[in-house]
């Protein structure tokens, strides 16, 4: 395994400071890992929900957790929504004998009802697979095609790796969805998945998609809305701006995991890859994940116009608002969109990412920086 300093410090400051702490993220992306960082798998303090020994033990789960102190690790929180309510008990008390590290493969708002018990007393860390700070700048086209997933990236070839990927999908489509009620034929999420990666990086359609399948908009909105609430695809909402020009008001989808985008478009190796024709909209997703977990920005959105303009990131961070644009190309230049997005959106900054060597500036307020500076986490905006 690959150390995680940066989330690691996350989790202790987030510790001292919370009563609950729910570390949440994609199945198999190193949550338990992590965890056990902190606490020993063998302690009583440790509760795994896909041990049939945690579970029971948490047949009578306010007896079991009454007398616990310390940190206390819940593991697949998910499994159990009715020990949100429990918690909350326990997490009110005073003094505090125990905190709680709850791990969770679905979204709080995912699991929207339970977890309103704990609003107010519980922080929430999201963790996806290996960034590309973690991995190394040097080892960004072998994490790029086989993505972030631990298992995955540190595969001893590529075919073990997408073998891997394989099965990952096949276990969502069969096991983790159905659990978090998805009510669908295994076949029909796959198709719609699979359908869902040619849209990668475009505007979301549902009729279109709907029409491909045949079933509703309404269907296709509720797997969008399962694929995202399990943080495997993201949909980033457009920017609307005071002006006096036709915007785009539907989202843009994306997988926030390139090496599944890979695996569902058939791509297996880098040479498939740089010969594909969704490579650079394979690239723009890539940079984006990084970019978001790099500047950790309060919030973020994508902009275009109907008449052609487009920024492919708006961030907000600060009280400033920055913009990014990702071009796989040798040497960015000043594009009529950029400019539209400076003027426009009122930008502080407006930096291009590519994945060439060299940083220099296009413009005032306007820089071309190579994609290694966000592996260092020098990618700030200053």
């Amino acid at each position: 395994m690959l150390a995680r300093p940066t989330i690691t410090q996350q989790i202790e400051t987030a510790i001292k400071r919370n009563r609950v702490v729910a570390l949440v993220g994609p199945r198999q992306c190193g949550k338990t890992t992590l965890a056990r960082q902190f606490v020993s798998p063998e302690s009583l303090n440790y509760f795994d929900l896909e041990d049939p020994l945690s579970l029971a033990r948490l047949d009578e789960p306010m007896t079991a957790l009454r007398e616990l102190k310390g940190l206390v690790v819940i593991d697949e929180i998910q499994r159990r929504p009715d020990l949100f309510p429990v918690l909350r008990v326990l997490a009110d008390r005073d003094p505090l004998p125990a905190r709680f590290l709850i791990l969770g493969s679905a979204a709080p708002q995912f699991l929207r009802q339970p977890s309103e018990s704990l609003a107010g007393r519980m922080e929430v860390l999201t963790l996806g697979g290996f960034s590309l700070s973690e991995v190394g700048a040097a080892n960004h086209l072998t994490h790029w095609v086989r993505g972030g997933f631990p298992p995955a990236y540190l595969a001893a070839s590529d075919r073990d790796s997408l073998a891997w990927r394989q099965a990952f999908i096949q276990t969502l489509l069969e096991h983790d969805l159905p659990l978090l009620g998805v009510g669908a034929a295994p076949a029909m999420l796959r198709r719609f998945w699979t359908m869902l990666a040619h849209y990668h990086g475009q505007v979301w359609n549902a009729a279109e998609l709907a029409r491909s399948l045949d079933f509703s908009e309404t269907t296709a909105r509720r797997y969008l809305d399962a694929l995202e609430g399990v943080f495997l695809a993201r949909v980033l909402r457009p920017w609307h701006a005071n002006l006096l020009k036709r915007q785009v008001k539907a989202p843009k989808v994306y997988f926030r995991d390139t090496g599944l985008l890979h695996t569902l478009l058939g791509i297996r190796t880098e040479k498939e890859l740089l010969t594909h024709p969704r490579l650079g909209a394979s690239w723009e997703g890539y940079v984006i994940e990084d970019v978001l977990r790099t500047v950790r920005p309060d919030d973020f959105y994508f902009w275009a116009t109907h008449g052609g303009a487009e920024l492919d990131l708006l961030l907000h961070k600060d009280g400033r608002r920055f913009g990014v644009e990702c071009k796989r190309v040798d040497a960015p230049r000043l594009t009529p969109s950029m400019r539209s997005a400076l003027a426009d959106l009122e930008l502080d900054r407006l930096v291009v990412v590519y994945p060439g060597p060299r940083r220099y500036p296009l413009a005032d307020r306007v820089e071309v920086v190579p994609l290694n500076e966000i592996a260092n986490e020098s990618f700030a905006f200053v």
